[in-house]
């Protein structure tokens, strides 16, 4: 088992409430054992270029409530080759670092698999408002944006109510609805529109149509921006379909930022504390997931997999080098997922009449 005496901590990809949690988990728990942690800034970038600091204790009091990341975040091009690599590897060998704890998304991950195999023991931690990584049933930040959707939404029915109105919310996520399809549920939507479910248009604007002759003033459709190209498009639809003035609203990376709630702060700290668990047992390339609430860990190999059969991704030859024990537990992830994801919108979609 390596002797661990200084590691990194980074964050990268898009910044999500509930790193910064993360980040002073994973720095006081490893002090508290006695081995030295660098924030490293900007992600991968901030590795290959040596920008980093020896943080003490004091370095992270006070951030559990802040949004964003302290350690900032970049892109990252020039990591995805074997020179950025071999860079980053001497960066690591210059400072004495003994592991690397990455937090972010899928693209997080596959740089932490990289190094990992190059000698570099790295642990993944999943952080994005997405909640888009197959593996895990959550993802720190995820709680704190839906919240702020919702906060907004109520804000914008006031005025749809005022006036008479619908509103059509595109709300972030990429190609993954969970923000769209738990934020609509919260705030009684009449319709959402995600893209990886067909979306039976007509219906919606009978509903809207129905309602308000029954009285209802106010109208709000949530669409995930996975649906691209559409929401501009059906808001028009409605008011001529409907007769409802009707607006389009793109909330945009309002969504992103705001001090991390409850559920985001106390995630983050437990797979921060279990990140650094494991890799002070000798465990390496892995990320840390949640599934059915118990913080576990995976490996990140088989995390990427399960992503990629979700996502439709999995082409036939990644197919053939996975054991068939493996393929089966992956079909089995994927299949709860799906079925939460079918749970969840067709509440959403009885209780809007």
């Amino acid at each position: 088992m390596t002797e661990f005496k200084r590691i990194g901590v980074l964050t990268s990809g898009g910044d999500a409430p509930g790193m910064n949690a993360a980040v002073r988990a994973v720095t006081r728990s490893a002090l508290l054992c006695g081995v030295e942690v660098m924030g490293i800034y900007g992600g991968y970038q901030g590795l290959m270029d040596d920008d980093m600091k020896l943080f003490r204790s004091k370095d992270v009091a006070g951030i559990i409530s802040h949004g964003g990341t302290i350690l900032y975040s970049a892109r990252a091009a020039e990591f995805k080759t074997e020179e950025g690599m071999q860079k980053a590897i001497a960066v690591c060998k210059k400072n004495r670092i003994d592991g690397i704890i990455a937090i972010g998304g899928d693209g997080t991950f596959r740089g932490a698999t990289d190094l990992s195999v190059r000698g570099i023991p790295t642990v993944g931690i999943p952080g994005t408002i997405d909640n888009d990584i197959s593996s895990t049933d959550y993802t720190i930040g995820f709680d704190t944006a839906a919240n702020t959707i919702i906060e907004l939404i109520d804000k914008i029915r006031d005025t749809c109510e005022s006036h008479a109105r619908c509103d059509v919310v595109e709300v972030m996520g990429r190609n993954e609805g969970d923000l769209a399809i738990q934020s609509g549920l919260a705030t009684g939507a009449i319709a959402v529109a995600v893209g990886e479910i067909p979306f039976d248009e007509e219906a919606a604007i009978n509903r809207i149509r129905v309602a308000r002759e029954h009285g209802k003033r106010n109208f709000i459709v949530v669409v995930a921006e996975g649906k691209k190209g559409y929401a501009e498009g059906f808001t028009k639809r409605i008011e001529e379909q409907t007769g409802v003035e009707s607006r389009f609203t793109r909330l945009g990376h309002v969504q992103r930022g705001g001090s991390p709630t409850l559920r985001d702060r106390v995630t983050a700290s437990l797979m921060g504390q279990y990140a650094v668990d494991k890799l002070f047992e000798g465990k390496s390339d892995i990320v840390i997931c949640e599934r059915k609430r118990e913080i576990v860990a995976m490996n990140i190999g088989f995390a990427l997999s399960v992503d990629k059969l979700f996502k439709g991704k999995l082409t036939d030859e990644e197919k053939a080098k996975i054991s068939k024990a493996d393929f089966e537990k992956m079909e089995a992830i994927c299949a709860e997922r799906r079925a939460k994801k079918m749970q969840l919108y067709n509440t959403a979609r009885i209780t809007c009449v």
